[in-house]
C-alpha cells in the first residue's frame, strides 16, 4: 500500500457512543478494513483517525454511520480528510483527552446480556455465579459515574484494580470484554457483606433464602440502590412489607425469571419484548387469575409489574429462592431510595431483617422504570433505571441552562451545546428528604458534566420546593431565573421528544398546575410554542376544598361536582339512588362542613379552590361509581376507573360507541364570543346518574365516561381545524383513554402526538422548561 495514495480521516462523534461498546467496534470493523488509526473518548463524545486508502476510509466512514454500534446514537458529526502527517499504528483505543466542557452523553445502566447469563451458569468459565459479571455490552453505567468520559478511573470501580487475567481481556480486541470499563472477576472485584460482615456467594444466598422462606424482609443492594425482598406467597411478609414502608396498598413489582412468566401473567409479545430489553424495566401486564401471589401484592389491580433480573447477583438469588420475588425500593413511601449500607444502615435496619450488600459504590441512586403497553407502543410511567438518563437534540435551546421541574414527580434537565440532558424520576421533593434529593442530585450532575448554570428555570408554582430552592439560587448567585407555566412545559417536553419546532395544538391533562389566571388548571387545550401558549379551551371548573386533601379524598372531588352542578339541590338528585356507596363517604358533619364551604361559606384555615383538572374529575366518577373515597397512593382512584372500563372492553366492543354516541359527552362550547372553548362535564354527570339510577353496569359507566373524554377531545381537534394534537400529562397513563382517544382523532383524520421514550407525566417538564424562552 503506497503512503502517498493514501489519506487520514478524522472524526469527532457526539451523541450516545460511551459506555456502549462503541470503541471497541470502531476497532474491530477498521481492523477488518486494514485500516491504521487511533479512537478515543473525548470530552464531548468520542474522537478518531482512520488511515488508508480514500475508498476503504469511505466504506469505513458509510457503514459506521448507517449501521453504528447497537445501543449507540450519533447526533452530530464533524469529519476532515487531510494528507497524512504521521503513519499510526495497527488501529487502536488511546488515552481519553481531557479538558473543556463536557458534552458526552452517559449511557443508562444496562441489564445483564445473554452472554453473561451464559457466562454466569457455566462451570467452565472463571466468572461461574460471580455476582458482578458484566462486558461491553452490559453493566452499571450511570449508576457508578462520577465524571465524564466514562472509564474506569471516573467510576466506582476504580476501587478495584484489574488482576491480570482481567487486565488480558481488556486489552484483547477480539475479547468480549476490549475496554469494558465495570471489567472485574472474582480474584479482583467487589466482596459481599451480610449485616455488614463479609461474607462468601454460597453462605449469603442461603442466609437470604432461609429468612425469605420463613417470612421475612431482605434488602439486597441492586444496581441503583437497595431493593426489598419478600415472598409473595406470604401474606405475613408483604403485610410487614407494607407496614415498614408505610405503603398500605400501593400493588407490588415482582422479580421473575422467563419460566415463570406464563404463570403469572397474559403478556403479549410487544410487553415481553419491552420486559427482555437491555433495560430490563418493571413491565405492566395482564396477571392470570391464579397466579400464585397473595390479594396483598396487587389488590384489586388486574396488572402484575414484572421485571427481569438487571443484575447477576438478582439472578443468583433469585435461582436459589427457586420463584418470584416481591422487589420494591428499599424506601419509606415518598422519599429517595437507599443506596449506601453504612450511612443508611438505621433505615435499612428498620425497613429490612436482614441485608446483603457489596463493596461497588453506588454514586448515583436511581429507581427501577416502569413501563406499560398502550397504542401498540410503549409508555413510560416511571423514568428510571435503564431508560435514564437521556439527551434530546434541539438547538434552540438556551445553552448553559438547569431546570428544576415541577414537585409530584421531581426531576431536573442541563441545557448544554445542541444537547437537552433528562434526569431519572426523582419522586417526591414536597417532603424535605425529597427536597435534599433534588439538591444533591443536581450538584452531582453538575460536577459530572462540569457545567455552571448561567441562567435557572422553574414552574411558576411558588410553592413547591424545587420554585423555592430556584429562587434562592437565583438570588444568592445572581442567576436570571424564569419560571414556565406547567402545561405549557408538558406539551414542550412532546414537542422536544418528535422534533416538532412549529407551534402546535395540544390538549394536557392532569391532577394539576398553577395556571395563569392564579387558578388550579388541569384540563387544558393550548397552542403552544418555546415563546409561549394561547389557552383556547379548558374543562368547565369545579370547586375544592383543601387543594392537598382533596388530591388524596375523590369522595371530595365528587362533592364539588354535584354542588357545582345541582347547587342545594344535589341530594335530591340522588334521592333515587339509595345504595351510592359515596353517599356514606363523610361523617355526617364533615359533609356539611364541606358543603358550606363549596356553598360560599368560610372556615379559618379551609381553602376552596377553583379547579379545571381532569384528573379531579376522574376521581370524582371513581368515588360515584364505588371506588376509592380515599386514596393512599396517586392516580390510585383512577387506576381503578380504567380497569372497570377495561373489563367492559373485553366484553362487547361494539356496544360502547352506539351508547356513547347517544347518552354520554362532555359538551363544547364558548361562553362569550373571543373565549377558550369550554368542556362541560354537566351532561355527563347527569348521564352517569342516570345510568346509576337505571341499574347500568358499572363497568360500561366507566368504559362510557372515558369514551365521553376522548370523543370531546377529538371534537375539539377537529373544530380548530387540526392536521396534529399532542397529547401530555398523568391522564393520559391511562391506557383507555390515550387508545380510544388516538381512535377518535384518526376517525377525524388527525395524527395524534404523545410521549413514548419520555414519560408524559410531571417527570419530563424540565425538559420542557428548557425550550420555553424568555
Amino acid at each position: 500500500m503506497s503512503l502517498s495514495t493514501d489519506q487520514a480521516l478524522s472524526l469527532e462523534l457526539q451523541g450516545l457512543v460511551q459506555g456502549i461498546g462503541f470503541r471497541p467496534a470502531v476497532v474491530l470493523r477498521a481492523r477488518r478494513l486494514g485500516l491504521r488509526g487511533w479512537v478515543a473518548n473525548s470530552p464531548k463524545g468520542v474522537v478518531l483517525e482512520a488511515q488508508g486508502p480514500r475508498a476503504l476510509l469511505q466504506q469505513f466512514l458509510d457503514q459506521l454511520l448507517e449501521h453504528p454500534p447497537d445501543l449507540s446514537k450519533i447526533t452530530a458529526v464533524q469529519k476532515r480528510w487531510q494528507p497524512i502527517v504521521e503513519l499510526a499504528d495497527e488501529f487502536q483505543i488511546v488515552p481519553s483527552s481531557r479538558g473543556g466542557s463536557v458534552s458526552a452523553l452517559l449511557s443508562p445502566d444496562l441489564a445483564i446480556c445473554l452472554a453473561c447469563q451464559a457466562e454466569l451458569m457455566d462451570p467452565a468459565s472463571r466468572r461461574f455465579r460471580y455476582p458482578f459479571i458484566s462486558c461491553t455490552h452490559c453493566g452499571p453505567r450511570y449508576s457508578v459515574a462520577r465524571a465524564l468520559p466514562f472509564e474506569r478511573e471516573h467510576t466506582s470501580f476504580s476501587a478495584f484494580p484489574l488482576c491480570d487475567a482481567c487486565s488480558r481481556e481488556y486489552a484483547n480486541p477480539v475479547d468480549r470484554r476490549f475496554h469494558a470499563q465495570t471489567i472485574s472477576c472474582p480474584n479482583c472485584g467487589p466482596q459481599l457483606f451480610w449485616n455488614g460482615a463479609r461474607l462468601g456467594l454460597d453462605d449469603a444466598l442461603e442466609a437470604a433464602v432461609a429468612l425469605l422462606r420463613e417470612g421475612q424482609v431482605v434488602a439486597l443492594q441492586g444496581i441503583g440502590g437497595f431493593q426489598l425482598l419478600a415472598d409473595p406467597r406470604s401474606r405475613e411478609a408483604i403485610a410487614s412489607l407494607r407496614l415498614r414502608k408505610g405503603r398500605p396498598e400501593k400493588p407490588f413489582a415482582l422479580l421473575s425469571q422467563p419460566q415463570w412468566l406464563d404463570d403469572l401473567c397474559h403478556g403479549v409479545e410487544s410487553e415481553l419484548g419491552l420486559w427482555h430489553s437491555h433495560a430490563a424495566p418493571i413491565v405492566l401486564m395482564r396477571r392470570r387469575e391464579n397466579a400464585a401471589v397473595v390479594d396483598g401484592v396487587m389488590g384489586a389491580s388486574p396488572w402484575l409489574g414484572l421485571m427481569r433480573p438487571a443484575g447477576a447477583l438478582q439472578h443468583l438469588l433469585l435461582d436459589h429462592f427457586g420463584a418470584p420475588l416481591v422487589a420494591t425500593s428499599a424506601n419509606r413511601s415518598g422519599e429517595p431510595i437507599a443506596a449506601n449500607a453504612e450511612k443508611e444502615q438505621g433505615l435499612l435496619a428498620q425497613l429490612a431483617d436482614a441485608v446483603l450488600s457489596h463493596e461497588l459504590a453506588i454514586l448515583n441512586r436511581i429507581d427501577d422504570s416502569v413501563i406499560r403497553l398502550a397504542a401498540n407502543g410503549p409508555l413510560v410511567l416511571r423514568f428510571g433505571r435503564g431508560l435514564a438518563p437521556r439527551a434530546i437534540t434541539r438547538s434552540t435551546a438556551a445553552g448553559q441552562t438547569l431546570a428544576l421541574g415541577a414537585e409530584s414527580k421531581g426531576a431536573l434537565a442541563l441545557s448544554q451545546a445542541d444537547q437537552l440532558i433528562l434526569s431519572p424520576d426523582l419522586g417526591e421533593t414536597s417532603s424535605c428528604t425529597g427536597a435534599d434529593h433534588l439538591e444533591a442530585t443536581t450538584r452531582q450532575w453538575l460536577q459530572l458534566h462540569r457545567l455552571t448554570p448561567i441562567q435557572l428555570r422553574c414552574d411558576q408554582h411558588l410553592g413547591y420546593r424545587s420554585s423555592q430552592w430556584a429562587q434562592h439560587w437565583s438570588h444568592q448567585d445572581g442567576l436570571p431565573l424564569q419560571t414556565v407555566q406547567h402545561h405549557q412545559a408538558h406539551l414542550l417536553a412532546v414537542m422536544a421528544e418528535h422534533g416538532i419546532t412549529e407551534p402546535a395544538l395540544g390538549v394536557v391533562w392532569d391532577g394539576s398546575g398553577l395556571g395563569a389566571d392564579g387558578t388550579l388548571w388541569g384540563g387544558e387545550a393550548l397552542l403552544v410554542s418555546g415563546h409561549g401558549y394561547r389557552r383556547l379551551g379548558h374543562l368547565r371548573p369545579f370547586g375544592l376544598v383543601g387543594l392537598e386533601r382533596a388530591q388524596r379524598e375523590p369522595r371530595r372531588a365528587a362533592l364539588g361536582l354535584l354542588v357545582e352542578a345541582y347547587g342545594v339541590d344535589w341530594r335530591e338528585r340522588l334521592s333515587r339512588l339509595p345504595h351510592l356507596p359515596w353517599l356514606s363517604a363523610f361523617e355526617s358533619d364533615e359533609g356539611a362542613l364541606l358543603e358550606a364551604l363549596l356553598q360560599g361559606g368560610t372556615q379559618s384555615g379551609a381553602v376552596v379552590v377553583r379547579c379545571s383538572s381532569v384528573g379531579r374529575l376522574f376521581d370524582a366518577v371513581a368515588a360515584l361509581l364505588g371506588g376509592p373515597q380515599c386514596c393512599s397512593y396517586e392516580a390510585q382512584a383512577a387506576l381503578a376507573l380504567e380497569a372497570l372500563a377495561m373489563s367492559a372492553q373485553e366484553q362487547q366492543v361494539d356496544q360502547v360507541k352506539t351508547a356513547s354516541a347517544r347518552r354520554y359527552g362532555l359538551r363544547l362550547h364558548h361562553q362569550q364570543a373571543e373565549t377558550p372553548w369550554h368542556w362541560d362535564w354537566r351532561p355527563l354527570l347527569e348521564a352517569i346518574l342516570s345510568d346509576l339510577e337505571a341499574g347500568l353496569q358499572r363497568p360500561w359507566i366507566a368504559l362510557y365516561f372515558h369514551q365521553a373524554l376522548a370523543d370531546a377531545i377529538a371534537e375539539f381537534a377537529r373544530l380548530e381545524g387540526a392536521r396534529q394534537l399532542l397529547l401530555a400529562g398523568g391522564c393520559f397513563q391511562n391506557r383507555v383513554l390515550l387508545e380510544l382517544t388516538l381512535e377518535a382523532l384518526q376517525a377525524r383524520g388527525i395524527c395524534g402526538v404523545w410521549s413514548q421514550a419520555l414519560p408524559c407525566n410531571d417527570a419530563a417538564i424540565p425538559l420542557g422548561q428548557l425550550i420555553a424562552l424568555p
